[in-house]
């Protein structure tokens, strides 16, 4: 039995067994179908496990954690990371140059200027923005496959997972369940992140409702896929008659004004976390090279 603090909320349904977790400050939820439930159960402790476990590496927030290992010393050398966390600052790294910048985990100066880090957010003064502005750009994240590390070229730079974490978490947990024989379950991350495995119940596509600020509500479809919803409205502020939300245009230092939403969906939970970040700020424009340079993925921005 796990130590962590999963809740189980099983529910009366035979061969169904429910457990949620808190990390990565949300709420995790996981369902699991199968005729084995002490098999089920040990497998989705296994994988909420490891969500905690990769939160307690990942966050910006934790003063212990690899990530703010990095952000402390990375500008002054190089800093060694296990293989997991290097081969996901890489994906992290290939995203931001398929995206041209528009989702980039350097993005963290631009969110402690805009005060989103512990806070609930202000309009910075220029001087601090374009500080922010000058830490801030995946280009100057230097990998080191031969090594394993990481560095920084510019001195004020830090990494925030925190468009990408969650659903690398969600990645991996899916894995482990794979590796246990699970062929049926759910995975959500509160509002913004879903992923499913194999069918629903009734044998059809799990139906996942979305409704999305201004809009009329959708339902997507997914067997074996992921959703992932990038929304300005999850942490805003008013300052002189206008909304500024949380998510960033790594690119201008800016909010980003482009949509109010946008949801991707596709194989792996990660590229639609970033996929979603970016969409959020390049707009419904960018949907054809989404398509184009993601088989697999779609999107939809409101």
């Amino acid at each position: 039995m796990s130590a962590l603090a999963i809740e189980d909320v099983t529910s009366r349904d035979s061969g169904r067994i429910r457990l949620a977790l808190e990390a990565m400050a949300t709420r995790f939820e996981l369902v699991i179908d199968g005729p084995d439930p002490v098999r089920l159960r040990a497998a989705g402790e296994e994988a909420l496990d490891e969500i905690l476990r990769l939160d307690r590496q990942l966050s910006f927030y934790r003063s212990t954690s690899d990530v703010t290992w990095i952000n402390v010393f990375a500008a002054d050398d190089a800093v060694r990371v296990e293989p997991g966390l290097f081969a996901l600052l890489q994906r992290c790294q290939a995203l931001s140059a398929a995206t041209g910048g528009a989702f980039d985990v350097t993005v963290a100066p631009l969110m402690r200027a805009w005060r989103f880090v512990a806070d609930s957010g202000a309009v910075p003064d220029e001087a601090a923005l374009t500080a922010a502005r000058q830490s801030v750009g995946y280009v100057h994240m230097r990998l080191d496959p031969d090594t394993s590390t990481i560095a920084f070229a510019k001195r004020g730079m830090a990494i925030d997972l925190g468009a990408a974490g969650k659903g690398y978490a969600v990645d991996q947990a899916m894995h482990i369940l794979r590796a246990h024989g699970v062929t049926r379950a759910l995975l959500h991350g509160r509002t913004s992140s879903v992923h499913t495995l194999g069918a629903s119940p009734d044998g059809r596509r799990w139906q996942i409702g979305w409704k999305p600020p201004g809009g009329g509500p959708r339902t997507f479809g997914l067997r074996d896929s992921a959703l992932s919803v990038s929304a300005v409205h999850g942490k805003a502020f008013v300052a002189d008659g206008r909304t500024y939300g949380h998510v960033m245009d790594p690119r201008t230092g800016l909010a980003t004004a482009s949509a109010q939403a946008a949801a991707v969906t596709g194989p792996g939970s990660l590229e639609c976390d970033a996929l979603s970040t970016a969409l959020s700020i390049l707009g419904p424009e960018w949907l054809p090279t989404l398509r184009e340079a993601f088989p697999g993925y779609d999107g939809e921005v409101v």
